[in-house]
């Protein structure tokens, strides 16, 4: 994973610890001097997300302890690899796009990361500036010139 998805996990986890996991224990406690918990819905509600809450944290902490943070700035390169942002342009259509490829929590097309393991980026994987890749999409098969491979 980037350093940067590494540091968005942490900081995840710290706010589940301190803020979330405090709240939904305050949360049962109230509920549990409303009386009767067989039929109190502040109560379940409140286990259901303490059940969310703590295999969050489970995951999490798992995902941080097989961790392998790679500085992207420290990497360099002409062929597309982990990390790299690839400028590429639909070669049906020219519209152009930009994509950086990250681990697979830290995917996000709406902020232009996508998953290593997505197959735009399995099909980018060591093509250089210039190369034309076809990927295979639900619409069927889409080709993608790289304009430009960056390490930022």
């Amino acid at each position: 994973m980037t350093a940067e998805g590494y540091q968005a996990l942490d900081e995840e986890l710290k706010r589940l610890k301190t803020q979330e996991r405090p709240a939904v224990i305050a949360a049962i406690a109230e509920a549990r001097t409303h009386g009767d918990l067989s039929e109190n819905a502040e109560y379940h509600a409140a286990k259901e997300r303490q059940g969310w809450i703590e295999g969050r944290i489970a995951v999490i902490e798992d995902q941080i302890a097989r961790a392998q943070i790679i500085d992207v700035s420290k990497l360099s390169g002409d062929q597309v690899k982990f990390g790299a942002t690839v400028s590429v342009v639909d070669e049906d259509t020219e519209e152009e796009a930009r994509y950086q490829i990250v681990g697979e929590h830290e995917a996000d097309v709406r902020l232009g990361k996508i998953s290593i393991a997505s197959p735009i980026a399995r099909a980018m994987i060591g093509k250089e500036r210039g190369d034309v890749v076809e990927v295979n999409t639900p619409g069927g098969v889409k080709a993608y010139e790289i304009l430009k491979i960056e390490w930022v």
